[in-house]
C-alpha cells in the first residue's frame, strides 16, 4: 500500500471533517488568469459544499466565466496533525430566490451559536439580503484527502 493510500480519509472521515470545520478556501480562475482564492463559510447539502455570496462578487463573476473551482477544507497546526479535503468541482450558480433564502437560513443556523431557527425579523432580513445574493453548489469532479495523523509520527 502506498503512503498516499495510507493517509486518505474514508468517506465518513471526509464527511466528519467537512461537518466540523467552518471555512472552505474556494479557488476560482480570476480575470487575469491568476487563481482567485477566498475563505468562505459553507454548508453541506446532500454531501455537497454550498456557499452563499453576493451575486456581483468577483468569485461569482469568475465562476460565471469558468465554472471550474477547487475547494480546500483543512485543519491542523503541526505537520503530524494535518487533515484535509480538496475538491475539484463544477460550480452551479443558483439565483432562485427561494433556494438562495434556504441556503442563507442553513448558513445562519450553522454559524450563529445557539440559534435553532430563523423566523420573524431575522427571516425577513435574510429574505431581503437574498435578493442580492446567489447560492453556489459545487458538484465534485475529483476529491483528494489526507490525514497525517495516520502516519503515526513517521514521515
Amino acid at each position: 500500500m502506498s503512503r498516499r493510500d495510507e493517509i486518505t480519509l474514508s468517506a465518513a472521515e471526509q464527511r466528519e471533517l467537512l461537518e466540523s470545520e467552518r471555512v472552505a478556501i474556494v479557488a476560482s480562475n480570476g480575470p487575469r488568469g491568476w487563481p482567485h482564492q477566498m475563505p468562505l463559510w459553507y454548508v453541506l447539502r446532500e454531501a455537497e459544499i454550498w456557499i452563499y455570496t453576493y451575486a456581483k462578487s468577483q468569485k461569482v463573476r469568475n465562476l460565471e466565466r469558468d465554472p471550474r473551482a477547487t475547494l480546500i477544507v483543512e485543519t491542523g497546526h503541526e505537520y503530524a496533525e494535518l487533515r484535509g479535503v480538496m475538491v475539484e468541482a463544477e460550480a452551479e450558480i443558483n439565483r432562485d430566490h427561494a433556494l438562495v433564502f434556504e441556503v442563507a437560513k442553513q448558513l445562519t443556523l450553522r454559524y450563529a451559536d445557539g440559534l435553532d431557527s430563523v423566523e420573524g425579523d431575522a427571516a425577513e432580513a435574510l429574505r431581503a439580503q437574498a435578493r442580492k445574493r446567489v447560492a453556489v453548489r459545487f458538484v465534485p469532479v475529483r476529491t483528494a484527502s489526507w490525514d497525517h495523523r495516520k502516519l503515526g509520527g513517521t514521515y
